[in-house]
């Protein structure tokens, strides 16, 4: 971080006008008169009780023959440096209160309570640093685990941490199962048969957990634009999902795409920026996408259906298809907005919310 020098010591400009009057042999009240200014207005500048003002700098240019900016600049570095000696303590909490609020949303996460609120500044920094995993705040807090958000807009880093390690925090309060990664590919199918009933939603969890994988569901933070991630914590991995779109299609798909992760052994480097963790996790993102897909629908037999149906996607043709591949037909919906076969109003009663099925997994609202 770099430090302005400042003066070991303050010059008042009055200083300089007194230097000036003697070097011509001029008293306060030649001055005075050649401005056309009382005499105790001339004295108060040369004892610093007066500041100069523009139109007191234009005169005093032009009565010494120098700039009126040469006034104006002496009086402004002067009051600055007495401003910032006087305040110099509350600068330094100022800069403090700026670093804190830089690396994470602090007022939000006071608001959910997943920090105190506090009037102590050394308290808030403590307890932020605690909850960054970090040991200092001039220290950037790093991002791990592989997570689905949106590609259009750009997510804030400091919000996404926050996000992530309030997953993590309360993953680590969960005791499942050693993590078998050959029981959750056989698990997969049965994860998939509960995709048929919204209300079968609510086996997920236990299943996960049965698998060695915990279970979380965090409320997305704003600008976070996240849907989930894959993380580990203490040697075991953790599927955080947000409901940032409260919808069966959504679900199911983030839900297949963090399994896809942990399925086809992913893994990324830690970092401390968005741009990096694009750059590097870009190619197992899209991996993930289309082991998802294919888990959730059987892509030749979509293609074939699309084709034949194209362009008549009404409800009745899309619950026939959803129920001859034992889906519910919210998630073969979300497929065609997604690839873009149909709008994204159509027919969206069918998008049924799934988070009254999650109750028991959601942090209550502050």
């Amino acid at each position: 971080m770099s430090e302005s020098l400042e003066p070991a010591r303050l010059v008042p400009p009055g200083r300089i006008l007194e230097r000036e009057l003697e070097a011509r042999d001029w008293t306060q009240r030649d001055l005075a008169a050649v401005m056309g200014r009382p005499p105790q207005a001339i004295n108060e500048i040369i004892r610093g009780t007066k500041q100069i003002t523009p139109e007191t700098a234009i005169e005093l240019g032009n009565a010494l023959g120098t700039s009126a900016e040469f006034w104006t600049e002496l009086e402004y570095q002067y009051r600055l440096g007495l401003a910032r000696k006087e305040r110099r303590g509350d600068d330094d909490q100022i800069t403090r209160r700026s670093r804190l609020y830089s690396l994470a949303p602090v007022n939000e996460l006071i608001k959910r309570g997943w920090l105190r609120a506090t009037e102590s500044l050394d308290e808030l920094e403590r307890d932020l640093c605690r909850f960054l995993k970090i040991t200092s705040i001039e220290q950037t807090p790093l991002l791990e685990g592989p997570f689905r958000a949106s590609g259009e807009r750009g997510p804030e880093y400091g919000a996404t941490v926050a996000w992530v390690r309030r997953v993590e925090q309360l993953a680590s309060l969960q005791e499942v199962a050693p993590f078998d990664i050959e029981r959750l590919q056989r698990a997969i199918p049965d994860l998939r048969a509960l995709a048929k009933e919204p209300e079968q939603i609510a086996k997920v969890p236990k299943l996960l957990r049965e698998s060695g994988v915990r279970f979380v569901h965090v409320r997305h933070l704003p600008r976070t634009y996240i849907d989930g991630v894959m993380c580990i914590v203490e040697g075991q991995p953790v599927i955080g999902l947000s409901l940032r779109y409260d919808r069966i299609d959504s679900f199911w798909f983030t839900l297949m795409h963090e399994c896809a992760h942990l399925v086809l052994g992913h893994e990324c480097p830690p970092v401390d920026n968005l741009e990096d963790k694009e750059a590097l996790s870009g190619g197992i993102e899209a991996e993930a996408d289309q082991q998802a897909r294919r888990w959730l629908l059987d892509q030749p037999s979509l293609q074939h259906w699309v084709k034949r149906t194209n362009p008549y996607f009404g409800r009745a043709a899309i619950e026939r298809f959803a129920d001859n591949q034992e889906l519910h037909p919210g998630v073969v919906l979300g497929q065609l907005m997604f690839d873009g076969t149909v709008t994204y109003k159509h027919l969206r009663m069918l998008l049924v919310r799934v988070s009254p099925f999650l109750s028991d997994w959601m942090e209550p609202t502050l």
